[in-house]
């Protein structure tokens, strides 16, 4: 089992982290388009060619994936977090090609006590992945809560 790091009351607004990069191979790509994403631009790389994109790329979902997976490894596993009601805002913004090397930086933007009950509350985030030229290439902001370490009096 894993030691709670991080409760609600850590994650004031302004509150950011970094991960480390974590760079897609081709087959990469092609394993996960095929399985959840099947379009041609995503699982073959001569057909990608002639695509708008001119090259294979990740699926939106897998840089999606692999942005919960960076922020499971950095801290989400060591908090209080019992759940998410979902994302208020997804978009991508630039391709992710093979050799990318992404990562996640995490913000927080805003923390609300639950009115209902005084052990929780909520986290307002922004996710943004990056790619290796610090270029932006997908935001999401969304939910999640967390039981706090000490409830209201």
């Amino acid at each position: 089992m894993t030691t709670i790091k991080y409760y609600w009351e850590d994650f004031t607004p302004g509150w950011e982290y970094e991960s480390p990069p974590r760079t897609l191979s081709a087959r990469q790509i092609t394993a996960f388009a095929r399985e959840y994403d099947p379009q041609s631009y995503h699982t073959d790389e001569e057909a990608a060619k002639s695509s708008p994109f001119g090259g294979l790329i990740a699926s939106g979902w897998q840089t999606c994936s692999i942005a919960m997976r960076l922020m499971c490894d950095g801290y989400l596993l060591q908090t209080s977090c019992i759940g998410s009601p979902g994302l208020d805002e997804l978009r991508w913004f630039k391709p992710v090609r093979p050799g990318d090397a992404v990562r996640l930086h995490t913000t927080v933007l805003e923390q609300t006590r639950s009115l209902k009950d005084a052990s929780r509350g909520s986290v307002k985030f922004r996710w943004d992945v990056l790619n290796q030229k610090d270029e932006v290439v997908c935001s999401m902001t969304g939910r999640q809560y967390y039981v706090r370490r000490t409830p209201a009096q």
